[in-house]
């Protein structure tokens, strides 16, 4: 449930897209390989089958596809941080929201310069 303070509010600073980009995702249990469901510069929503907890520390694999003027998708490393877990409806599987709290700035930078593209793709 949502506190009452923060319905119909948005509290991203950041450009979000819909994307569907592999992802692996490295924890003390083992690693899960996945996709994002949505994406932005400062972290990724995805779908899971394992239960993470909350506050877990993850070491995140991106593979971001190559876009316009690009010959190869980019694999990006960095360190995130689980925010929200949530029961995901009906197939026994999780959706969790990673922050990522280790980015380098030429990383961060190339998944706000994917989102850009994709939003710049819905508007052509």
């Amino acid at each position: 449930m949502i506190p009452a303070e923060y319905a119909g509010n948005e509290r991203r600073k950041g450009q979000r897209a819909l994307a569907h980009i592999p992802v692996r995702i490295a924890h003390e249990d083992g690693d899960i390989v996945t996709e994002t469901l949505n994406i932005s510069r400062s972290g990724a929503y995805c779908q899971v089958n394992e239960r993470v907890e909350l506050m877990t520390k993850l070491k995140v694999q991106i593979l971001l596809p190559a876009r316009k003027n690009q010959k190869r998708s980019k694999t990006i490393h960095c360190q995130g941080v689980v925010v929200r877990v949530e029961p995901a409806a009906n197939n026994g599987r999780f959706d969790v929201a990673i922050f990522f709290n280790e980015i380098a700035q030429r990383d961060a930078e190339s998944i706000n310069d994917y989102v850009g593209s994709c939003f710049e793709q819905d508007h052509a």
